[in-house]
């Protein structure tokens, strides 16, 4: 169970970086994978809000995991699942359909809690 836990924890990190850095690079694209696309000529300033948030989250979780252990992560994994409950919401109030609002944020609030809670049980 330890090595699934932390692989997943790793993913999960590896992950939001990724998704991070897409925002930053390529905003407009990730904009209609996160389930609201963006205006053309829209304010690109609110994408690349989302692109350091998500990318400070990946490095921050990658870091808690190299230098404080497991317990420091799963509490790290707990909190931050409300970023993805928070996106449910914001699809769902926006316009996103609820196959993307309920398939990949909700699902991944599901994934990361449960990173969380093998975390904590290593």
């Amino acid at each position: 169970m330890t090595v699934t836990a932390y692989v997943l924890a790793v993913v999960l990190d590896l992950f939001i970086l990724f998704i991070g850095a897409r925002f930053l690079l390529r905003p407009h694209p990730a904009a209609a994978g996160y389930g609201v696309p963006a205006k053309p000529d829209g304010d690109a300033a609110y994408l690349s809000v989302k692109g350091v948030r998500d990318l400070s989250y990946g490095v921050l979780g990658l870091a808690l995991l190299a230098f404080a252990g497991a317990r420091a992560e799963a509490w790290f994994m707990l909190v931050v699942a409300i970023a993805p409950l928070g996106d449910t919401l914001i699809v769902l109030r926006h316009g996103g359909t609820r196959a993307v609002a309920f398939g990949i944020h909700f699902a991944t609030a599901i994934v990361v809690l449960i990173s969380a809670g093998l975390l904590f049980a290593v």
